[in-house]
């Protein structure tokens, strides 16, 4: 029994041991969500438990997130404590999106793309291809997603694509979408799309910066691939 103690913790204990090794950013959702609860439910350790909510509120940050403290409760392994750290993390991080333009994440290159991408695309078990649109700056003003389980690139459209940017008054737009199989290299239907956003872009007086492809690390390498640095846009 004893045994099985110590080895539930150190389960319970990697998601830490792995941001301090690893940063925050190598971290999956769930494993993030595990730190903010801090323990598990009687034989469940924490890293189940919060797969086991993200997949309650379909595997979706955003619903989550939307949660209130009398509906988290009503889950098995979450009480009070639980449910106001979770909804407590929540609340900051949408007081975070409401900040002033200064204090908005920017984009200066292809690593600090990846620092605000990864973490939202990387776990994903389905496909998604978001638009981020940017100031004159290149700080972050709004990410949208534009498909879901969509993995023909040629039916993302332009205008689902600039309308969220012209409706923002955006003049930059970062693409990016993620591959669930973890292997972020381009395919051929990327970069054709990709070349059409962008022309399309040039018409409507709307620079597409990048468009990065997040996917998972593997033997040395990295967990995206910027178009825009690789030279293929």
């Amino acid at each position: 029994m004893e045994s099985l103690r110590i080895k539930e913790t150190a389960i319970e204990d990697r998601p830490r041991e792995r941001l301090i090794a690893y940063g925050a950013n190598a971290l999956s959702n769930s494993e993030l969500l595990a730190i903010v609860m801090r323990s598990g439910f009687q034989d469940e350790p924490v890293t189940t438990l919060a797969k086991r909510l993200l997949k309650h509120f379909d595997n979706s940050l955003l619903t989550l997130s939307s949660a209130t403290h009398a509906e988290l409760v009503k889950l098995k392994g979450i009480g009070p404590a639980k449910a106001a750290e979770i909804v407590a993390a929540f609340t900051l991080a949408k007081r975070l999106g409401r900040c002033s333009a200064k204090e908005r994440f920017k984009i200066s290159g292809p690593e600090s793309a990846a620092e605000y991408l990864v973490p939202k695309l990387q776990s994903l078990t389905q496909e998604e291809f978001h638009v981020i649109l940017l100031d004159t700056k290149c700080c972050v003003v709004k990410d949208v997603l534009v498909t879901k389980g969509l993995v023909d690139r040629s039916h993302v459209h332009a205008r689902e694509v600039f309308r969220p940017a012209i409706h923002h008054n955006s003049h930059k737009v970062l693409l990016t979408h993620n591959h669930p199989s973890g292997d972020p290299t381009p395919s051929k239907d990327d970069l054709t799309s990709t070349e059409k956003l962008v022309q399309a872009g040039e018409l409507l007086g709307i620079e597409v910066i990048d468009h990065l492809i997040i996917g998972q690390p593997a033997n040395g390498r990295k967990p995206y691939v910027s178009l825009k640095e690789n030279g293929l846009m």
